[in-house]
């Protein structure tokens, strides 16, 4: 795999596969990066399961 099919994490800044497999929680923070941060691309699969469970914690308005 050559280096232009990575991004860039916008939060950790570690290189990551768009493509690559996804988790649940990985899928419901693209949701999250799509719908209300408007980041949707720029987050690595770990940091956008650690926004889903953070939301999923404390942001009740999400998942009513």
């Amino acid at each position: 795999m050559d280096s232009s099919e990575h991004s860039v994490c916008g939060l950790c800044g570690k290189e990551f596969d768009p493509n690559g497999p996804s988790s649940p929680y990985a899928e419901a923070g693209e949701w999250l990066a799509g719908e209300v941060w408007r980041d949707a691309g720029e987050l690595c699969p770990l940091c956008r399961e650690k926004r889903a469970r953070l939301v999923m914690m404390y942001c009740h308005e999400y998942y009513r």
